[in-house]
């Protein structure tokens, strides 16, 4: 199964990008700040659907991006 990383996954069109990439068979990983745009909530409504794990921190920890690539 391929794995994608979206980043700002939590936000608005990030959400439906992720949705739509799981309703494709993807497996997504998410990573968002979940700062003033992103929020969980917005991806409540994927739930129960296809594999995608949301990890909250910033694109700029080089340390966090790297472990989530190598997932």
């Amino acid at each position: 199964m391929k794995t994608i990383l979206v980043t700002g996954g939590a936000g608005f069109i990030g959400s439906s990008f992720v949705k739509l990439c799981v309703d494709k068979g993807l497996r997504v990983i998410v990573l968002d700040a979940l700062t003033y745009a992103g929020h969980t909530a917005n991806l409540e409504w994927i739930s129960g659907k296809g594999e995608w794990e949301l990890y909250q921190g910033s694109i700029c920890d080089a340390e966090l991006v790297e472990s989530l690539l190598m997932k």
